[in-house]
């Protein structure tokens, strides 16, 4: 009874985001449930400790020590200022930027390609007296699709591709071409909703970009000499990707200006501790065989996880009730095979275009455009976000379905 009094209130947390009258948030609300269980007697702070993926952790950490090199070094930046300045018109710079977003994605984490480049988006429509809005969103959706390309682009990649040890080079056929051809997919669905309002700053509105960090060649090409060695590793397959991601880290953290507290400071620790806090919950509630019982009842539901077509339904609703890190965490369980488990990667993160609250790269876009005074609406996201998230699943399966790996 509490293992399941505990899991509702997670989940009921994740969906919401926090609970009125708490200042817990989704971090919050996973450590509690998971304490919650250790002192019921659920389990002991060791068996709770040893149902964390340690890999998955490692990879994880790794990754976020390589962003936040290539961050402190302008490298995000540098790289969205320069496409700015190509004397192309509005399409070819969208064209630009989905691009660039994309394929920055695809290597590094989709949450910070957002965060570095949203404010220099801003600053290059202003210049170019172009509507924001549909440059944001586009580089929310291509980040986000971009992010599906390979096994470290965003953290439910790098959980499934742990938990199911997938091969780096393998998926890169499996999910790098629906992502990419995903990424052509959100230029089009923008330009066709946005084509009559891609000119025109807002009246009355200025960009408030505020301070970004100077380029410093060192750091960018130290950050990118060590990410290019990471993925020669990753692709080689040995060894294992948590010793070449912990590696990696270590390499940067050694560093004469760069100190190791800033590098910290840029770690995601309240990812790694949701991620902690999910794996303690999630185990207690497969133990219970509730897991189980809840994938016959979607099996009888017409939504059995080990067909195709059901996974990827259940994949992107859940996605969207209670964000993609959980509901991944919460189908792993019912997941079987390597086919089901790049589904369950690709679809996890299309659904994150839905809707605007469907991933933390599209919150990270329209909070950078609210210091500037621009609203993005549900509305304005949802016009392109539903038609764009359901052909790119449909997309993806059909993919999968051609190349018979499903």
């Amino acid at each position: 009874m509490l293992v399941l009094a505990v899991f509702l209130f997670v989940y009921a947390g994740m969906m919401l985001g926090n609970f009125p009258g708490l200042a817990l948030d989704r971090t919050g609300i996973a450590i509690v449930g998971a304490i919650a269980l250790v002192v019921g007697g659920v389990m002991t702070p060791a068996h709770a400790w040893n149902q964390i993926d340690v890999n998955t952790m490692a990879v994880l950490f790794g990754l976020m020590l390589i962003s936040a090199q290539l961050r402190l070094g302008g490298f995000y930046t540098a790289v969205t200022r320069r496409f700015g300045r190509a004397a192309v018109g509005p399409w070819a710079l969208m064209a630009l930027l989905v691009a660039v977003a994309g394929l920055l994605s695809a290597l590094l984490s989709n949450d910070i390609v957002c965060l570095a480049a949203a404010p220099v988006v801003l600053e290059i429509t202003y210049r170019r007296n172009l509507n924001p809005v549909p440059y944001l969103l586009a580089l929310a959706l291509a980040a986000n699709t971009g992010s599906a390309a390979t096994l470290i682009g965003n953290p439910q990649n790098i959980l499934v591709g742990e938990h199911f040890h997938l091969s780096f080079a393998r998926y890169l056929v499996d999910g790098g071409v629906p992502a990419l051809l995903g990424l052509v997919l959100v230029w089009v669905f923008v330009i066709v909703v946005w084509r009559e309002h891609l000119h025109g700053w807002p009246a009355g509105k200025e960009s408030r970009t505020g301070p970004m960090p100077e380029p410093s060649r060192w750091h960018t090409v130290k950050g990118l000499a060590v990410l290019a060695i990471v993925v020669l590793f990753f692709l080689a397959g040995s060894p294992p990707r948590a010793v070449v991601a912990l590696g990696a880290g270590a390499i940067l953290l050694v560093n004469r200006k760069l100190t190791s507290r800033r590098l910290f400071g840029l770690v995601d620790w309240d990812l790694l501790l949701l991620f902690i806090g999910l794996f303690v919950v999630t185990h207690a509630l497969v133990a219970t065989g509730l897991a189980a019982r809840g994938v016959h009842l979607l099996a009888s539901w017409g939504l059995p996880l080990g067909e195709p077509l059901g996974l990827a339904t259940v994949t992107l609703i859940s996605s969207n009730v209670f964000s993609n890190v959980p509901a991944v965490m919460l189908l792993l369980p019912g997941v079987a095979g390597n086919g089901a488990a790049v589904i369950l990667a690709l679809v996890s993160t299309f659904a994150g275009n839905l809707l605007l609250v469907g991933s933390i790269a599209n919150i990270i876009v329209a909070s950078a455009a609210s210091t500037s005074g621009i609203t993005i609406s549900w509305r304005d996201h949802a016009r392109v976000g539903i038609p764009l998230t359901i052909a790119l699943c449909a997309l993806a399966v059909a993919w999968l379905a051609l190349i018979g790996v499903i």
